[in-house]
């Protein structure tokens, strides 16, 4: 087994005693599912693991749909795919397509990208859904009732998406930053703003608010993208739940990319909050 692989079942085997996913994992009911996002290029594949945190086996359905951004920041389900959202469904090949864990047993998912002959240039994007498959339970008539026609019992469905993009061809992307100014979130002091984007890829990493003299930035938003369907979204960050105090006068934000190996600066903007 590669050492990376290695590594990703290391963190899924420690899951259980995490009580919140990390920036890595996304995590709903009882399935941890780590990275939380996938760039291909077309040439090798690589792996999605998941991990069973919960007591009991259960079976996971794997499978692929469409989303599209808004300027909101929302992810909307398409109902009418397009030609680009068909190429990259008919491109992404990943085995198994369903599973059954154990508790506390990891999975690896394999993925890869097979782009055809002669297909343009570009980004393109599918989004993989990890939905439980619950078990068949029967509805129990109690003693001495009598029947009452057809009869169901509603389970809640569980489900994780996450982001897979492939890449053909030198793609790039500049940021911009506007429009900074304080605002509520959930009733909270938070930091609004609008990000725009510009180029032929989408762009991810994190948003940081920053105050002269404080060490820690007094507001931060990791895993922002802005995908090629939109030129701008809105972002709310809430405040820093300690340093709310310092919620206004000047500040810099900056928006970075993030890789495994460091950060890149996108944007960066001075503002006024008042």
């Amino acid at each position: 087994m590669k050492s990376w692989t290695r590594s990703i079942l290391a963190a899924c085997l420690a899951a259980p005693f995490l009580t919140v996913p990390t920036s890595a994992e996304a995590g709903v009911g009882d399935l941890l599912v780590a990275p939380t996002r996938i760039v291909l290029d077309g040439r090798k594949g690589t792996e999605i693991i998941l991990n069973n945190i919960g007591d009991e086996a259960a079976t996971y359905r794997v499978s692929v749909e469409f989303r599209r951004m808004t300027e909101a920041g929302d992810l909307v389900d398409v109902t009418t795919p397009s030609a680009v959202d068909k190429s990259a469904e008919d491109m992404i090949i990943y085995s198994p397509r369903k599973v059954t864990l154990a508790p506390h047993e990891p999975q690896a998912i394999r993925i890869a990208a097979r782009p055809p002959q002669g297909l343009p240039d570009g980004e393109y994007r599918v989004h993989m859904l990890f939905r439980a498959i619950p078990p068949a339970t029967p509805v129990v008539q109690a003693e001495g009732e009598k029947p009452k026609g057809v009869q169901f019992k509603l389970t809640p469905v569980y489900g994780v998406t996450i982001p897979v993009i492939v890449r053909l061809g030198n793609l790039q992307a500049t940021a911009g930053i506007a429009d900074v100014k304080l605002e509520k979130k959930d009733g909270a002091p938070a930091i609004g703003l609008v990000l725009s984007r510009v180029g032929t890829r989408s762009t991810y990493g994190e948003i940081r608010v920053l105050k002269a003299g404080v060490k820690n930035p007094i507001a931060i938003q990791r895993g922002v993208a802005v995908y090629t369907e939109v030129g701008k979204r809105h972002v709310s960050i809430p405040v820093q739940d300690d340093l709310r105090g310092l919620a206004s006068g000047p500040v810099t934000v900056e928006y970075l990319e993030t890789f495994d190996d460091g950060t890149h600066l996108l944007a960066s903007t001075q503002a006024v909050l008042r």
